[in-house]
């Protein structure tokens, strides 16, 4: 008998026969796509990038996994150049890959589908529930299904990184990958601050579309630099050392070029817990704070900023943080009492903020704060819900202290600067940083529950003997 022919891709009959139905829309829907190019460069690689994810998709799904997330924390200014459509209903290649994302977390879990982390799954259900109530009951539809289907892309990567974490070792490998996504925006950084160089109230973006999410972005890469230096359970190489103790400079200028004043104060407190906690001299090094609020006068011009424009008065501008409680308090003193119950549905402080703002009616404003948006939009029974996924993310981070009493603290501190930062910015907004924030978190609880599965067995197994 002859040699049986294996299908090269190793792909099930129902994904190839999906392949080739997409390819097929595609090929009709070419002439469309032209037309709408126009003279639009970046929606020109729409086309091939989709059949490009296509064909990494079926090729070998996990190494497309491997590349999204290295390439991933680049891609914002591009693929935004791929968007079509109006406000926040536009979509481009980056809802494809969110939705490319989606698609592998299902493949990994009919893949081994016993392997699927049931107990670390329902922490997120409560959330995900109310969320799929706020889009039934929300007045704007589609950026409704947008703003569920990135939460839904969070969800994902928790769940890809327990797949993917299954020992100490892939644990320390996802936290390299995690690290290593931050080489070209730090390496882009430059050119933004070259091409930067003179202009007033500059704020560093790099390869974001935001301050605040290079922000948030680097001070996670700072708390994981911290983690591959302290943690015993990372071995790291005497020339991994060198090479991390000399980025982690390079990652602070960054954080103090966003200009962004609660990522500084995470990052702030998360230091001076470690040193306090862990390694007193450490406070020696914060004693160089000072001299750099005095040396730098964009830095001392930002924190000086709160301590004016902090009371509503006519023609007085007011100052960001106080211009945020006043939305808030409109916000929350404008909803109805039944609604206090279960919301308005997602995206329904956006709908209705030119309502209950009396500062500017003619802005779309978001809330610059989770909790109140959660609150306005999903009611008590949502923020509950969604304050329920953090706190049991945090118990469950509390046992990597077994293991390791620095590993366990920066692991929770990682959960902990995401709440903080929480309070006054509109984290649903940035996708790509909930990803890293999600796939660390996902991997850490990986690696709890293994542990605690390994230590159940044992003691089965101790009290069988």
């Amino acid at each position: 008998m002859g040699a049986r022919i294996k299908n090269p891709f190793q792909a099930p009959v129902w994904l190839m026969a999906a392949i080739v139905i997409l390819c097929l829309l595609i090929g009709a829907a070419i002439p469309v796509f032209t037309d709408a190019v126009g003279d639009h460069p970046g929606r020109l690689v729409a086309l091939p990038a989709v059949l490009l994810l296509g064909v990494l998709l079926v090729y070998d799904y996990k190494k497309l996994l491997i590349l999204i997330l290295l390439f991933r924390s680049v891609g914002d200014r591009v693929l935004e150049s791929t968007q079509v459509g109006i406000g926040d209903t536009r979509m481009g290649i980056g809802g494809l890959i969110n939705l490319v994302v989606i698609l592998i977390t299902c493949m990994l879990v009919m893949e081994k589908p016993k392997e699927f982390p049931t107990k670390l799954a329902r922490f997120w259900f409560p959330v995900l529930v109310m969320m799929a109530v706020g889009v039934v009951i929300s007045y704007e539809k589609a950026t409704a299904v947008k703003q569920y289907l990135g939460i839904l892309s969070n969800f994902a990567m928790f769940i890809i990184a327990v797949y993917m974490v299954r020992s100490i070792d892939d644990f320390n490998k996802a936290i390299r990958l995690v690290l290593w996504s931050s080489a070209i925006p730090t390496l882009y950084a430059f050119v933004d601050i070259a091409l930067n160089v003179g202009t007033s109230n500059f704020r560093l973006e790099s390869t974001f579309t935001h301050p605040n999410i290079l922000a948030f972005y680097v001070a996670l890469m700072l708390v994981l630099c911290l983690y591959m230096l302290k943690s015993p359970l990372f071995n790291i190489t005497p020339t991994g050392r060198v090479v991390v103790c000399c980025y982690l400079p390079l990652l602070l200028i960054q954080l103090l070029l966003t200009q962004t004043r609660s990522a500084w104060l995470s990052c702030l407190l998360i230091f001076v817990l470690y040193a306090l906690l862990f390694e007193r001299k450490y406070l020696l090094y914060l004693l160089v704070l000072p001299l750099v609020v005095v040396f730098v006068p964009s830095i001392q011009d930002r924190l000086m900023d709160l301590n004016q424009g902090n009371e509503v008065v006519r023609y007085a501008p007011l100052n960001s943080f106080a211009w945020r409680q006043l939305l808030w308090k409109a916000a929350i003193g404008w909803m109805e009492p039944m609604r206090l119950i279960y919301g308005y549905g997602l995206d329904g402080f956006g709908h209705f903020a030119g309502t209950f703002f009396p500062m500017d009616r003619t802005v779309r404003w978001d809330a610059h704060n989770v909790y109140v948006q959660f609150l306005f939009e999903t009611g008590v029974i949502g923020l509950a819900c969604y304050l329920w996924l953090y706190a049991r993310v945090l118990w469950t981070l509390r046992s990597f202290a077994r293991m390791d009493r620095v590993s366990g603290f920066l692991l929770l501190a990682v959960v902990v600067q995401y709440l903080i930062v929480s309070y006054s910015d509109n984290m649903f907004r940035y996708l790509v940083f909930n990803w890293y924030f999600w796939f660390t978190v996902g991997a850490a609880c990986s690696l709890v529950h293994l542990y605690s599965l390994d230590r159940n067995s044992r003691s089965v197994n101790e009290g069988r003997a």
